[in-house]
């Protein structure tokens, strides 16, 4: 891994846990989840297996530290993993059009939904707390989608932008 590459991956980590923490919780205590959004945006820049796995660990074991849902530390870690690696998968199938800007935001917000219902799932299986899926899944994972999707589309260009002036070596640099 390149020096610069895990800089640039922990200023977005570093970007998604601000975000995260000063973002209120909601209905519960559950909380759009920026750190996903700046995930996606190193998956998508950085789109390899060693790159993805460091980014899904270090934005699950924060998420989960930062969590205000009981319980939520586990859940958040798997819940990290299996999207980062599902994103990762959808990104390579979809290489060829995921260069489209709406292809991506489009990604983006079915990797954010893939990483409510995970984390709501393993909620339910490893906690003694009565939740309702269907209710959380609507109130919270929907509105942090929308939420996900416009923060990304407001980020990720700029950082495309930025990167293609500098010297890091991204997927992006390579389009």
């Amino acid at each position: 891994m390149n020096t610069k590459n895990l800089v640039l991956m922990a200023l977005l980590v570093g970007i998604g846990a601000t975000l995260y923490v000063i973002i209120p919780g909601i209905n519960g205590g559950m909380k759009p989840d920026f750190m996903l959004t700046m995930m996606f945006i190193g998956i998508l820049l950085f789109p390899t297996f060693k790159e993805t796995f460091l980014l899904s660990l270090a934005t699950g074991i924060l998420s989960g530290l930062f969590s205000t849902f009981p319980g939520g530390f586990v859940p958040n870690i798997i819940d990290k993993a299996v999207t980062g690696f599902l994103f990762l998968i959808i990104v390579f199938v979809l290489r060829h059009v995921a260069q489209k800007v709406a292809v991506t935001i489009s990604l983006v917000a079915i990797g954010t939904i893939i990483s409510g219902s995970t984390f709501l799932t393993m909620a339910l299986l490893l906690t003694e707390i009565p939740i309702n899926f269907f209710a959380l899944f609507v109130t919270v994972v929907l509105p942090a989608t929308a939420l996900n999707t416009i923060a990304f589309a407001i980020i990720f260009p700029i950082v495309s932008k930025l990167l293609k002036r500098s010297s890091f070596k991204t997927a992006i640099s390579h389009a």
